[in-house]
């Protein structure tokens, strides 16, 4: 069996960083996916390419995968850029704004 451990990326749609602190173990599907001709569903015989598991830390997912003989490929995660601007749209509203409110 091979898996793959990977950090979640944020969702594209929202600001915040829910659910990207955690590591996931993803199993790889061994065979391949089968169409079925009068649905038009896509189907696998292969369970355990749903499974998703996680752990708190990277060494956590690492042990499981060493303990339970899973060959594993980790996939570091991409460090969001610094220059992220401080505050959000409710900030246009302050009373304390430095410049002139203009339309």
């Amino acid at each position: 069996m091979s898996a793959r451990i990977y950090q979640p990326a944020r969702n594209t749609m929202q600001s915040g960083t829910a659910k990207t602190k955690h590591w996931v173990l993803e199993f790889v599907n061994e065979t391949g996916r089968d169409v079925d001709p009068l649905m038009g569903w896509t189907s696998s015989k292969d369970t355990q390419a749903q499974v998703k598991l996680r752990f708190s830390t990277k060494e956590a997912a690492l042990d499981y995968a060493r303990e339970h003989g899973i060959d594993a490929v980790v996939t570091e995660p991409h460090k969001r850029k610094a220059n992220v601007r401080p505050g959000g749209y409710g900030e246009n509203f302050a009373t304390n704004r430095r410049g002139a409110w203009t339309h």
